[in-house]
C-alpha cells in the first residue's frame, strides 16, 4: 500500500467519526444521568451500571453491527433496505416475502421515529450545560429551550444550501470530541482504577439477580449508550467497512473511558448524579469548561446532521423503489448527487423536533421517551440477519445473530415501559411514514388494477397500421410506462383516439434493480418509428434520465405521461388521492422541463 493510499484510508477513518459516530458519540452527555434517576449512586450500583453499559455496547454495537451486519452487503452498501434485498432471492412464498417487506417498512419508519428525538435530546442536553457556568446557574428553562430551538432552526435552515463545505470539518471536530471524552474519563480512571473491574459481566448479573424488576426497567435507559450504533451499518456504503470498523475501535475506547471515568468521578462525587458529564469537566478544568461546552454543542449538531442526512437518504431509496410517494428533491452537491434535500420532509422534521423540545422540556424527560424505536429497529435487524445467515448456511453467525437479536428484543420489551412516559411520541411519529408506505403501496396496486392495459402485440399491430398512414407529428415523443409488455391505456388513447403519433415514438420504462448502484439502459426497436428505452437503476442511485437520453442522442419534443384522477367514496382512498395530487408525478420527479410535459387524464374509481 502506497503512502497516498494509507493517508486516504486514515482520512476515511476520520470522516467516519463525523458521519457515523456523532449520535452514539454524544450519548455520554445524558446516559449516566438518566440511569441514575432510578438508582442511588453507591459504589455497588455504579459498578453494576458500568458492567451493563459495557456488555450492552459489546453485544448490540460491536457484535450485532460491527461484526455481523457489516459482513452482509451489496456492493459495499448496508442498511435495512439492503438486508431486505439480500433476503428476497431466497424467499419462495408470497406470504413470507410480504412479511419481510413489512419488516423493511417498519424498520425505516422506526428509524424516522427516533430520528426526530435524536436532534432534540442531543442539542438540549448540550445546551443544559450552560447552567454550570458561573452566573448562569439560574438560567430559566424557557431560555434554554429557546436556545436549543434556535440551534435546531439554524441546522434545518442550512439544509437547502447543503453542508458540503463544512462537512469536511465534521471528522476532525469529532476526533477532538472523542479525545476530550477519553481525557476527561481517563483522568478519573487513574484516580479510581478499581472501576475497571466492572468490565466483568458478574456485576450486571448480580444486579439483575438482586433487583430483577428495577434491572428490567433500567435496560431501557442503558440502551441509550448504544443508540446510533445502527449507523455503522447504514453508512457503510459511503465510507467502506474497514474505515468504519477502525473508527469504531477508536470511538468505542473513548466512549468506554468516558463512561468508566464518569463512574469513577461519581465514587467521590455522588452529589453530581444529576449531570455527571458536565460536573466532571467543570471539576476537572473549570477555566476550560466553556470551550468544552461549546465543543459539546458542536458535537451534538454534527450528530443531528448525520441523522437528518440519513433520513433523507432512506426516504429517497423508498421513493426510487416505489414504496413511498415522490417529493420534490433538490441536489445540494455538484460532486455527490447522493447529497439531497427534501424541503417538505426537512420542515416536517424541524416542527417535530421543536415540538419534542417544548413538550418534554428537559433532556432527562426526553431520554425517558427515547430508545423505543431504536430497539425495535435493532430487533428487526437481528431477525433479518438471522434469516440470511440461515439461508447462507453460516450457522455460527446465525447462532450469534439469534443471541444478539434476542438481546435487542429484551431491550425492546423493556422500552415499552417508556410508553406512558412519552415513548408513544416516537411511535406516533414512526406511524406517519408507515401509514403513508402502506397506503401508497396498496393504493398503487388498486389504481393500476383499475386500468386495463393493452397487450403489447395487439398494440403493435394497431400502431403499425396507424403509422403506415403517414400522418406524423414532427419530432420525437416519449411515453412513460411501468411495463413494456402491458401498454398503458393512456398511450393507446393518445395515439389511436387522439391521433397523435410522432415521427419517432419512444416508450420509456424505469425499474429499480436489486443492486444498490449502477444504471443501465437499453434501446431496442419495436417497429417503424417506435422504440423501447429500458432503464434499470440501483435503488441508491440518484437517477438522471435526461443524461441517459442525451447520451443516446434522443432530443424529445414532448413527454407524455398518465395523469390519474382518482374517485372514491372511501376516506382512506380519498387520502391516497390527496397524496397523489400533492406529490410530483413520475416525470416531474426526474426534473424534466415542464414545457415538454403533457399529462393524459385517466379517471380511476377505487
Amino acid at each position: 500500500m502506497t503512502l497516498r493510499e494509507r493517508i486516504k484510508n486514515e482520512m476515511m477513518v476520520i470522516k467516519s467519526l463525523g458521519v457515523v459516530y456523532g449520535d452514539i458519540g454524544t450519548s455520554p452527555i445524558y446516559t449516566f444521568a438518566v440511569i441514575l434517576l432510578l438508582v442511588q449512586p453507591t459504589t455497588e450500583t455504579i459498578f453494576q451500571i458500568l458492567s451493563m453499559v459495557f456488555w450492552t455496547m459489546l453485544m448490540l454495537v460491536t457484535v450485532q453491527y460491527a461484526w455481523l451486519a457489516t459482513s452482509l452487503s451489496k456492493r459495499g452498501e448496508g442498511g435495512t433496505v439492503v438486508l431486505v434485498q439480500l433476503l428476497l432471492p431466497y424467499l419462495k412464498g408470497a406470504r413470507i416475502t410480504a412479511l419481510v417487506g413489512a419488516f423493511g417498512f417498519v424498520g425505516i419508519s422506526l428509524m424516522i421515529g427516533d430520528g426526530v428525538i435524536t436532534p432534540a435530546i442531543s442539542i438540549l442536553s448540550s445546551v443544559e450545560g450552560i447552567a454550570l457556568i458561573p452566573g448562569y446557574e439560574d438560567t430559566p428553562k424557557l431560555t434554554l429551550l429557546v436556545i436549543a430551538a434556535g440551534i435546531a432552526f439554524a441546522l434545518f435552515a442550512v439544509q437547502k444550501k447543503g453542508v458540503e463545505k463544512v462537512a469536511s470539518a465534521f471528522g476532525p471536530i469529532m476526533v477532538v470530541w472523542f479525545f476530550a471524552l477519553a481525557f476527561g474519563g481517563g483522568y478519573y480512571l487513574l484516580q479510581s482504577p478499581e472501576v475497571l473491574k466492572a468490565i466483568s459481566p458478574l456485576y450486571a448479573i448480580e444486579f439483575i439477580y438482586q433487583h430483577p424488576y428495577i434491572a428490567f426497567i433500567i435496560l431501557a435507559d442503558v440502551l441509550l449508550c448504544a443508540t446510533g450504533g445502527e449507523a455503522l451499518y447504514a453508512d457503510m456504503g459511503h465510507l467502506g467497512r474497514l474505515p468504519i470498523l477502525k473508527g469504531w475501535l477508536f470511538a468505542s475506547i473513548a466512549l468506554l473511558m468516558s463512561y468508566y471515568g464518569q463512574g469513577a468521578f461519581l465514587l467521590s462525587h455522588p452529589e453530581a448524579a444529576k449531570s455527571p458529564f458536565f460536573e466532571l469537566y467543570h471539576a476537572l478544568v473549570p477555566d476550560l469548561y466553556v470551550p468544552m461546552l461549546l465543543l459539546t454543542v458542536v458535537a451534538t449538531i454534527i450528530a443531528s446532521q448525520a441523522m437528518i442526512s440519513g433520513i433523507f437518504s432512506v426516504l429517497y431509496q423508498a421513493m426510487t423503489t416505489r414504496i413511498f410517494p415522490h417529493f420534490n428533491v433538490s441536489y445540494t452537491s455538484n460532486e455527490l448527487r447522493s447529497q439531497i434535500y427534501v424541503g417538505s420532509i426537512n420542515w416536517f422534521l424541524f416542527i417535530c423536533v421543536v415540538a419534542m423540545l417544548f413538550i418534554f422540556g428537559e433532556s432527562g424527560k426526553l431520554a425517558a421517551a427515547y430508545g423505543l424505536s431504536v430497539a425495535g429497529a435493532m430487533s428487526i435487524t437481528g431477525i433479518l440477519m438471522s434469516m440470511i445467515f440461515m439461508y447462507k448456511h453460516q450457522y455460527l453467525k446465525m447462532a450469534v445473530s439469534i443471541i444478539a437479536g434476542l438481546t435487542s428484543l429484551i431491550f425492546f420489551i423493556s422500552c415499552w415501559l417508556k410508553i406512558p412516559h412519552g415513548g408513544y411520541w416516537s411511535l406516533i411519529i414512526a406511524s406517519v411514514p408507515l401509514f403513508i408506505v402502506i397506503l401508497y403501496t396498496q393504493g398503487q396496486k388498486r389504481l393500476y388494477a383499475s386500468f386495463i392495459p393493452i397487450d403489447k402485440e395487439l398494440f403493435l399491430s394497431e400502431y403499425l397500421k396507424r403509422y403506415a398512414l403517414g400522418f406524423h407529428v414532427e419530432g420525437t415523443a416519449l411515453f412513460f410506462a411501468r411495463n413494456a409488455d402491458a401498454i398503458p391505456a393512456y398511450i393507446s388513447k393518445t395515439m389511436f383516439q387522439n391521433g397523435i403519433i410522432y415521427e419517432r415514438n419512444i416508450i420509456v420504462t424505469v425499474h429499480p434493480s436489486y443492486e444498490p448502484h449502477g444504471v443501465t439502459s437499453e434501446l431496442s426497436p419495436l417497429g417503424e418509428g417506435l422504440d423501447l428505452l429500458s432503464i434499470r437503476s440501483g435503488y441508491m442511485e440518484t437517477l438522471n434520465v435526461e443524461k441517459i437520453l442525451r447520451e443516446r442522442n434522443i432530443d424529445e419534443r414532448t413527454i407524455f405521461y398518465g395523469d390519474e384522477e382518482i374517485v372514491s367514496d372511501s376516506l382512506v382512498w380519498k387520502i391516497f388521492a390527496l397524496i397523489k395530487d400533492i406529490s410530483p408525478n413520475f416525470v416531474s420527479f426526474y426534473h424534466f422541463p415542464h414545457e415538454k410535459l403533457i399529462g393524459v387524464a385517466r379517471r380511476a374509481e377505487i
